[in-house]
């Protein structure tokens, strides 16, 4: 075989590779997309009631009746387009978080990825060192938001990031959203709790009750 067929063939293998690792992304993002556009929409239609009592709620305690009820934020999304996060502001039973569906069913945001940065943070100026940033949608939840918890060192926010970007899929998705309910849960039911230890039992006693037979 001369030099030039060769050549002709590490070129065509090279091409072919190329492709088979494109259409692989593809289908990623399609399967992450389909799974945002299902379930983002389903969730929703579910917290849809809440979200709009909360929102009312909002409005008639915010003084003057305006102004406080939607928190407006510059963010960048994937492919570093800029867009303007907004959610409820409320932290309770985190509806912060869920009143940002609707970025999810449009595409500003994906269920699961890593958080959306701000225009001025240094992380997107590593855009050289970490070019997944481009490549993936900034997410409602991600790894390091379940993750770095833990205090270990490599649970450090930026290498899990990292990590979800080179390992995501459509199982660790659903596994990390089934973690982050689990955690929110949970906290909602510790905050519930020292809610009810702050009442003590004289605030339940009559006037005069002593205790003492």
């Amino acid at each position: 075989m001369t030099a030039a067929g060769v050549t002709l063939g590490s070129a065509r293998a090279a091409l072919e590779r190329a492709i088979v690792s494109l259409a692989g992304r593809a289908a990623s993002v399609t399967r992450k997309r389909a799974l945002d556009l299902a379930l983002g929409s389903a969730l929703l239609l579910l917290a849809a009631p809440a979200l709009a009592l909360t929102a009312l709620t909002l409005a008639v305690r915010a003084p003057h009746g305006r102004g406080s009820v939607i928190l407006r934020e510059a963010r960048v999304g994937m492919g570093g387009r800029p867009f303007e996060l907004r959610s409820l502001r409320t932290r309770r039973f985190r509806l912060d978080l869920l009143s940002r569906l609707p970025h999810v069913v449009r595409g500003d945001l994906s269920l699961v990825g890593p958080p959306p940065l701000r225009p001025d943070d240094p992380a997107l100026s590593a855009s050289r060192t970490d070019p997944w940033r481009r490549d993936l949608r900034p997410g409602l939840t991600g790894l390091a938001q379940v993750r770095a918890r833990s205090g270990m060192p490599w649970d450090e926010p930026a290498l899990l990031d990292a990590h979800y970007a080179e390992h995501h899929g459509t199982g660790l998705d659903l596994a990390i959203l089934v973690r982050s309910a689990r955690i929110h849960l949970r906290t909602e039911l510790r905050e519930a709790r020292r809610g009810k230890a702050r009442l003590s039992d004289t605030d339940h006693r009559p006037p005069g009750y002593s205790g003492v037979d």
